[in-house]
């Protein structure tokens, strides 16, 4: 096991993006990370998973009271949220420190295995660690659910809200994550952030996502990887009225032991 493996603080990124969510307004609350699903609040369900993986303190960042409220009465301090998950993440980093892990609200299925596995495969010497999963995992683990996949030469990859920050170093990358953020909907930006070199072994199929993250790393000043996932569960979050559904029936055919684990 990696010296790193238990790690004392995770941040929960829980805030909004300003105006009413469309998945909230869906579900009938006031804020998406409040929808409930198996019998929880889904901010609780990832606060008990974080807490069941042995994270010692666990911080909710929010701009709204009820997420806040939610977040205390499930044993997390609240912060607040700035302008976007990499702002929010910067002042986290800054307040807590690091080794931090990162995930977010509306990760729905989190497991606790999923975390401690995550971190125990986090290579020794890494600053900044990220976990993601193969579109043929995922779409076996969740048919009819639609991600967004990286394509590289070693596959399609869809992340899985799961970040460590493994070292103060880390607060270089988040800039960098700041400008992908922007692009998260439209992979070839980011992919043109590599440069000509790279780029262009991308468009000949011949660039391995563990090569362009390497780069993006090295780039920002720190040393960056990343870890396969073994369930392609972990990429599926709740961005949709199908992903609700999908999350919610899932759980629901879970053995209720199982469930009380998650």
């Amino acid at each position: 096991m990696a010296a790193h493996a238990v790690i004392p603080c995770a941040l929960v990124l829980a805030g909004s993006r300003g105006g009413d969510d469309p998945l909230a307004v869906h579900a009938g609350v006031t804020d998406k990370a409040l929808i409930e699903i198996g019998g929880r609040e889904m901010l609780v369900r990832v606060v008990e998973a974080l807490r069941a993986a042995g994270v010692r303190r666990v911080a909710v960042s929010a701009n709204s009271a009820a997420v806040i409220g939610a977040a205390g009465r499930a044993g997390a301090e609240g912060l607040p949220a700035a302008d976007g998950p990499s702002a929010s993440t910067a002042l986290a980093l800054e307040a807590l420190g690091a080794p931090l892990l990162v995930t977010t609200g509306d990760h729905g299925l989190l497991r606790p295995e999923w975390v401690a596995g995550f971190v125990e495969r986090v290579p020794d010497g890494v600053d900044v660690a990220v976990l993601l999963a193969r579109r043929d995992l995922v779409e076996r683990a969740a048919p009819g659910t639609r991600r967004t996949y990286l394509r590289f030469a070693d596959g399609h990859w869809s992340g899985c809200n799961l970040f460590l920050l493994a070292t103060p170093r880390a607060a270089a990358m988040i800039s960098l994550w700041q400008e992908v953020e922007r692009d998260r909907k439209r992979p070839w930006r980011i992919v043109r952030r590599l440069g000509p070199g790279l780029l262009l072994r991308y468009l000949l199929g011949r660039l391995t996502l563990a090569d362009a993250v390497g780069h993006l790393g090295r780039r920002a000043g720190v040393v960056a990887a990343i870890v396969a996932a073994d369930d392609g569960l972990a990429a599926v979050d709740v961005d949709t009225p199908t992903d609700l559904d999908f999350v919610r029936a899932r759980l629901a055919a879970q053995p209720s032991a199982s469930r009380e684990r998650t």
